[in-house]
């Protein structure tokens, strides 16, 4: 990718060198409330400058049926996005990426100086280690997990949790979460919206 194409894809907002970027990928199926506070707390607690959400042409886990156009899935994010740190993008479309270890590969390769932390709830913890390449994904960036209810107890006596048990961080430092060399990771105990797209379909539906 060109840095005319990057910065097209960013609506012409590429970072400064040392910026402090979380990543929040996800379908957005549509986006939601969950989605915004999620992206919110990450920018308090972790001390970030923005939070781009990547919103993926199709997950590879998941089914196509009911599946939304991707651009009409990127109008509702932009919709919802109602804080101006929190972008929504097609950075996976225009960089050609299907899986997230390769997004993150090739956006610390685009913009090295930038510190990227990837975003994710419990639940998504619970399960990474069936995404492909996803020990790469601890490795290339800084990770933090933000609870949800019912799921902290399996999230943190799952397989990744375990596998990288030793660069947990304390969650007093998760501040610095973005200045630390991967693989580093930090749970972040809080009351999320439980919301989610597939409730939200199954209501709209009805």
């Amino acid at each position: 990718m060109t840095p005319a194409g990057l910065g097209a894809a960013l609506a012409g907002r590429v970072p400064a060198p040392g910026s402090r970027v979380g990543l929040l990928g996800g379908s957005f199926n549509p986006a939601h409330d969950g989605h915004l506070e999620i992206s919110r707390e990450a920018l308090r607690r972790l001390d970030l400058d923005s939070v781009w959400w990547l919103v993926s042409p199709q997950n590879p886990l998941k089914s196509t049926v009911g599946m939304a156009p991707l651009d009409e899935r990127l109008a509702t994010a932009r919709a919802a996005a109602e804080d101006p740190r929190i972008l929504p993008t097609g950075l996976e479309t225009a960089l050609g990426t299907a899986y997230t270890a390769d997004t993150l590969l090739a956006l610390t390769r685009l913009l090295p100086k930038v510190r990227f932390v990837w975003l994710m709830g419990a639940d998504n913890l619970i399960q990474v280690h069936n995404w492909q390449n996803w020990q790469q994904i601890f490795n290339t960036v800084a990770v933090a997990v933000f609870d949800r209810p019912s799921y902290s107890f399996r999230a943190l006596s799952g397989r990744a949790a375990l596998s990288f048990a030793r660069y947990r961080l304390n969650e007093a430092s998760a501040r610095r979460l973005a200045e630390e060399r991967p693989p580093a990771w930090v749970f972040i105990r809080c009351r999320l919206n439980p919301q989610s797209a597939t409730d939200i379909r199954a209501t709209s539906d009805g």
